[in-house]
């Protein structure tokens, strides 16, 4: 995985970890996991055209 891609994939994992300690600590925020979603699809994105 080229180092773009694997930063991209640990800022992926880290947005999931930050939107669920945030729901966890102060309730949902719908902004917040719709921008955690488009994160996650970008980043599969880049890791689809990497592959290709």
């Amino acid at each position: 995985m080229p180092g773009s891609a694997k930063t991209m994939a640990v800022c992926t994992v880290g947005g999931l970890v930050v939107a669920t300690a945030y729901t966890a600590a102060f309730g949902v925020n719908g902004w917040l996991w719709i921008f955690w979603a488009v994160l996650a699809l970008v980043t599969v994105g880049v890791l689809a055209a990497r592959k290709a």
